[in-house]
């Protein structure tokens, strides 16, 4: 099972990176994909938390959005937002994981067809922000009809009962901010 904490500025810190991702591995975290969308040093910064992260012993680490400093960093991954389709194929020639945030049927297959390695499928719960939630019979009907292609269930997984309810939905894997908080 896919284990992948998301970081957000409301719950880490750079300050405090060595204690933050502490606890995130204590909660079970293999991936972790920093993720701070307005920060105008993001780059800068990604530096500094991709030290920490290899510090704590995350093999995986993702990058969000940021494909050339991913490379440079020699991440993992990147995980590209609904919106930036068109950039899977150049993060899969800087020979990274990728993967696409989506939010339905459509969006899911698009990202298999254009060779995503993976897709997270949100909100699975309801989720500060997020919209109405996808539930967990929906989400197994994406997950049936995609068979192979691993789905990532996200939004709203706060506890281990959510953690379940995904699973048995036919996800991979799920990803959260708030789980590992």
């Amino acid at each position: 099972m896919i284990r992948y904490a998301i970081t957000d500025p409301a719950i880490f810190s750079l300050e405090n990176a060595t204690t933050d991702l502490r606890r995130i591995r204590s909660k079970g975290a293999v991936w972790i994909c920093y993720r701070d969308k307005g920060n105008p040093r993001y780059d800068e910064d990604a530096c500094r938390f991709v030290e920490a992260a290899r510090a704590a012993g995350f093999g995986r680490i993702v990058l969000h959005g940021w494909i050339d400093l991913a490379r440079r960093l020699g991440v993992w991954g990147i995980h590209l937002p609904s919106d930036a389709f068109e950039r899977i194929g150049e993060a899969r020639e800087a020979d990274l994981a990728v993967i696409v945030s989506t939010h339905d049927l459509d969006e899911a297959r698009r990202a298999r067809d254009l060779g995503a390695h993976y897709a997270t499928l949100s909100p699975l719960f309801a989720s500060p922000g997020k919209g109405e939630p996808l539930g967990v019979e929906r989400f197994a009907r994406i997950a049936r009809e995609l068979e192979g292609f691993p789905l990532i269930a996200l939004g709203g997984i706060v506890d281990d009962e959510a953690v379940a309810r995904a699973m048995d939905a036919g996800a991979a894997g799920f990803a959260s901010i708030r789980y590992f908080a």
